[in-house]
């Protein structure tokens, strides 16, 4: 991924835009997809079948059919169509991250793909964060208005991920491994995980994990939030930084989270031989108080503003791998020592921002919001902590 697309207003320097890119290289769906089936000894079968389900799921599934190519037939659901099949691939599009009719006729469309395969045959799922919503089929006596409301009040209220996938496995009949129940074919799932500690049951609510079914499924992680944070470790080093993983578990609300991380970044600035880079991921939540715009990535950030203030030579960026932060079209935002007075200057004050979670609002007329558009994965957040030689905003040479 180009480097370039991670620049704002602050943050200039490439050697640091280049670690964020490696992160994202890393979690590349399509390789991490060829880059199994290349070593794979499938399951005997005399036809195969693909389905793709989640953020991933385009290219995940194309990949997958490269290697895979005479595959019988292929479905793809996912939160952006963009691939245009020279296959035979019916790409669909579902509701996020509150199910709507979309995902009511993608579930409908997932269990008639599958029922009707043979024992003889495989079904390769590629599945990724964000299939929960994309998909439902809710169990009986339990309508899809049902499933919106209590999603949508679980998420304004701060709950993880976690929890709110438990709740979708009791509602639907396709989670908690619906989906490999409804099939006679033997089932690989390739999984892209973005959830803390990959938790099979957690990830797109567990669509093909049902212990009871022993070894006619497979369910295997192929890609992680360690995986993309090793990348940009190596990166960061590559480029001459100081750099270490800090935290892949973070969790809690963004807000805390941000002042605990900017608190961190202030004292190793004190401390480390500059440049340096410390990296952190994991999945924070947001509680909704005010009627702002954002995600938990800005707000992570925006809520770093005050206590970095008049920090020299320091940057703190908070990113979603997938590109997409919130309901905002961003995918984070930087902060740095001269971010408060820069916005006292506009007459913006980031407590106030932060009470109303509005944290896109304050970035954006600054430029400080990362831009750089849906990615094709989805491996969680990271956090960059960063320290410099001289104060952000002057431009670096990269080799």
């Amino acid at each position: 991924m180009d480097a370039d697309r991670f620049l704002t207003q602050t943050l200039r320097d490439l050697r640091v835009a280049s670690i964020l890119a490696a992160a994202i290289e890393a979690a590349d769906p399509g390789a991490l997809v060829k880059d199994y089936l290349q070593k794979a000894h499938l399951p005997e079968h005399r036809r195969v079948f693909l389905l793709g389900i989640g953020k991933a799921a385009e290219s995940m599934t194309q990949a997958a059919s490269e290697l895979l190519s005479s595959f019988t037939n292929a479905l793809v659901i996912t939160k952006h169509a963009s691939y245009s099949a020279r296959l035979p691939m019916a790409v669909m599009e579902g509701g996020h991250p509150i199910p709507d009719e979309r995902s009511l006729a993608a579930g409908r469309a997932a269990l008639e793909f599958v029922s009707t395969l043979n024992e003889d045959d495989l079904l390769v799922c590629l599945i990724s964060g964000g299939g929960s919503a994309l998909v439902t089929l809710p169990r009986q006596g339990i309508t899809l208005e049902e499933i919106q409301t209590k999603t949508a009040r679980l998420l304004a209220g701060g709950a993880t991920i976690n929890e709110i996938n438990a709740l979708r496995r009791q509602l639907d009949r396709l989670k908690a491994g619906g989906l490999a129940r409804a099939t006679r074919a033997r089932v690989v799932s390739l999984i892209l995980s973005d959830v803390i500690g990959n938790s099979l049951e957690t990830i797109a609510s567990g669509l093909t994990v049902d212990p009871s079914l022993g070894a006619r499924v497979r369910n295997i992680i192929i890609g992680d939030i360690r995986m993309a944070a090793q990348a940009s470790q190596k990166q960061a080093a590559a480029n001459g930084f100081d750099s270490k993983i800090l935290d892949l578990h973070l969790r809690g609300e963004a807000r805390e989270v941000g002042v605990r991380l900017a608190r961190r970044l202030k004292d190793e600035r004190g401390r480390k031989v500059h440049p340096f880079c410390s990296i952190a991921g994991g999945e924070t939540t947001v509680t909704v108080r005010g009627q702002g715009k954002g995600g938990r990535n800005q707000e992570l950030a925006l809520a770093a503003v005050d206590e970095l203030g008049g920090t020299e030579s320091v940057l703190l960026i908070s990113l979603a791998t997938d590109g997409e932060d919130g309901p905002s079209g961003a995918a984070g935002a930087v902060v740095s020592g001269q971010t408060g007075p820069r916005a006292q200057s506009l007459g913006m004050r980031a407590s106030a921002y932060l009470s109303q979670n509005d944290a896109y609002s304050f970035f954006d007329p600054l430029g400080d919001l990362i831009r750089c558009g849906s990615t094709g994965t989805n491996v969680d957040d990271l956090v960059f902590l960063v320290g410099l030689e001289q104060d952000p905003g002057k431009e670096q040479k990269t080799e």
